[in-house]
């Protein structure tokens, strides 16, 4: 009897719907390059951003769950746009922390610092963050800055 309770267990859990979420990983030259193909108007800016983190979604009860949808959230961010010198035009200003989830997985981040791909929306700033990585980037290197001034140069931006 108790092989059978086991073998249903096994199959009852066998039966369920393997749900995983398949991401790129982040890669700031496709991003820029996405930006800057789009219709809409961007501008990348790196600096601090400030929210209030209990705001950000958490969907881990809601499992199997096809739903999709977003969340507004009202942010400040302090730091620099880029400029053909680099990150040298200051910039602070609300923005738009548009969160968006898709089934359990939601975007998130973190208060600090960020490069970030700013979309605008009639007079607001909208930073995107979805459950794949991408278009925001927590705490940037060196290099992520060096590469994304390459391609706003022109010097070569090469998504990988």
């Amino acid at each position: 009897m108790r092989r059978v309770g086991v073998a249903a267990a096994l199959l009852i859990a066998l039966a369920q719907p393997a749900l995983a979420l398949s991401c790129m990983a982040p890669d700031i030259a496709r991003d820029y390059t996405r930006a800057a193909q789009s219709e809409d108007v961007y501008i990348v800016v790196k600096g601090d951003l400030f929210f209030d983190e209990t705001e950000l979604p958490d969907r881990v009860d809601q499992r199997g769950t096809g739903q999709q949808d977003t969340r507004d959230i009202e942010g400040w961010l302090a730091g620099q746009s880029l400029t053909q010198d680099g990150f040298t035009k200051p910039f602070e200003r609300d923005v738009i922390l548009r969160v968006s989830c898709l089934g359990p997985w939601c975007g998130g981040t973190v208060k600090g610092p960020h490069l970030t791909f700013l979309k605008q929306e009639d007079r607001n700033w909208v930073m995107e963050i979805g459950p794949c990585p991408g278009m925001t980037y927590v705490a940037p290197t060196a290099a992520q800055e060096k590469e994304v001034l390459a391609c706003f140069r022109g010097d070569g931006c090469t998504p990988k």
